[in-house]
């Protein structure tokens, strides 16, 4: 590992090189994946997983530590899974995210003695990993899976006031361990229902950020709670191309990126958090593919059928070019993470990586491959949008002269 003080600086040169456009006015993404895959004991098998990472064009990997009630630090086992993947990452150049997940539902740290754990355990892992200076806090708190409860009786929405209170103790937490930690708050899914009487309780993301909000105001914090937001922009099914916009609904795409400025602005506006400048990381962005007849003997439970919404090798490659593009063009937006490298092996998950299930290369690696790289060296183009003409003010019709009669 290198010396604290030299993290410390990549971290910052991380921030800087992301979430802001780079000297002399050049624009770079970040392009990752969210892939746990490395989170092996084993240093070499762990230096493996990330090799693929890297033969896909990425820089930057999420791996996931799992809480549950009671712990308040990782275990020496999962210790040495997360160290063995923090070197793999460092010896490959990757910027290494942990994402530590809140449990599901009857796991979640609502009360004031399981934030405390959950905080405590945060701040154990990040003091034992050095090198790792992203961390995400929770996982898709507006929905019911992993966050309860969402409302009250009164259908008034509790999740977002007790995520605000949980990823504030955490900020404050990370922030002791090293003020270079890059604290990310939110991991966001796309949609919700907002229906506080619905079996599957789950709050659309327009809500949620209004809400955070409101509760950020009303706690009158004067520190922040975030300094990114992440959010997971999936569309409606792999068929929805990353180019879908929801002018007219509350849910959240890549193409709805002027919704979401627009509404972290209105969200901490005049407050000691930022808004409409505040970097955004696409955390998850997934589109599944056919499996080959030929490749079905390394997948697994072959009763069930692939994914109804599968798409072919060729569209996963267009539309996953064309999503680095749209963020490439979104100022405030700092990373891309593909759900997976390779595919999940038991064809009831995802199959959504750039590799089979045996880490054999999908067609449509060489263009997502291309497209990751342009982004991250800066050398993709956006095109600016014409601005609007004023319209032409409307003249008054002469009035016709009269002509005297002589």
């Amino acid at each position: 590992m290198p010396p604290i003080r030299t993290i410390a600086v990549l971290g910052a040169a991380f921030l800087l090189a992301t979430a802001a456009p780079a000297q002399g006015g050049t624009r770079t993404l970040a392009v990752g994946a969210s892939e746990s895959a490395s989170l092996i004991p084993d240093p070499v098998v762990a230096k493996t997983r990330m090799d693929l990472a890297v033969l896909a064009g990425f820089t930057q990997i999420e791996v996931r530590a799992e809480w549950s009630r009671g712990k308040t630090a990782p275990t020496a086992d999962e210790l040495a899974a997360f160290q063995a993947s923090a070197l793999a990452a460092q010896l490959d150049a990757v910027r290494l995210v942990v994402a530590v997940n809140t449990g599901f539902s009857r796991q979640t740290p609502v009360s004031p003695g399981d934030r405390a754990q959950f905080v405590q355990y945060l701040a154990s892992l990040a003091q034992s990993l050095p090198y790792v200076q992203d961390f995400i806090v929770g996982n898709e708190p507006n929905l019911n899976l992993f966050w309860m409860p969402q409302f009250d009786k009164r259908g008034r929405d509790l999740a977002a006031p007790a995520y605000e209170a949980l990823l504030a103790q955490s900020y404050d937490a990370l922030k002791a361990v090293s003020p270079q930690i890059n604290v990310i708050g939110g991991a966001i899914s796309p949609r919700g229902a907002d229906r506080a009487r619905s079996i599957r309780q789950t709050h659309s993301p327009t809500t949620f950020l209004r809400d955070l909000g409101a509760a950020y105001r009303k706690s009158r914090r004067q520190l922040p709670i975030m300094d990114m937001l992440a959010i997971h922009p999936y569309g409606e099914s792999s068929k929805t191309p990353p180019t879908a916009a929801h002018p007219k609904s509350t849910s959240i795409s890549i193409a709805d990126y002027p919704k979401l400025v627009k509404l972290l602005r209105e969200a901490f506006k005049g407050t000691a958090q930022r808004g409409a400048t505040l970097p955004i990381l696409y955390g998850e962005y997934g589109v599944q593919t056919q499996i080959p007849a030929d490749k079905l003997g390394v997948y697994t439970n072959l009763s069930v059928p692939t994914a109804t919404d599968a798409v072919s090798e060729s569209m996963q490659g267009e539309y996953y070019s064309r999503a680095i593009k749209l963020a490439y063009c979104q100022p405030t937006v700092a990373g891309m993470l593909f759900f997976h490298v390779s595919d999940e092996p038991d064809l009831d998950r995802w199959q959504s990586g750039l590799f089979y299930a045996d880490d054999t290369p999908k067609s449509d690696l060489a263009l997502v491959k291309a497209t990751a790289h342009a982004a991250q060296a800066g050398t993709l183009t956006c095109t600016k949008a014409k601005p609007k003409q004023k319209a032409k003010p409307k003249h008054k019709p002469k009035r016709k002269r009269r002509h005297r009669r002589r």
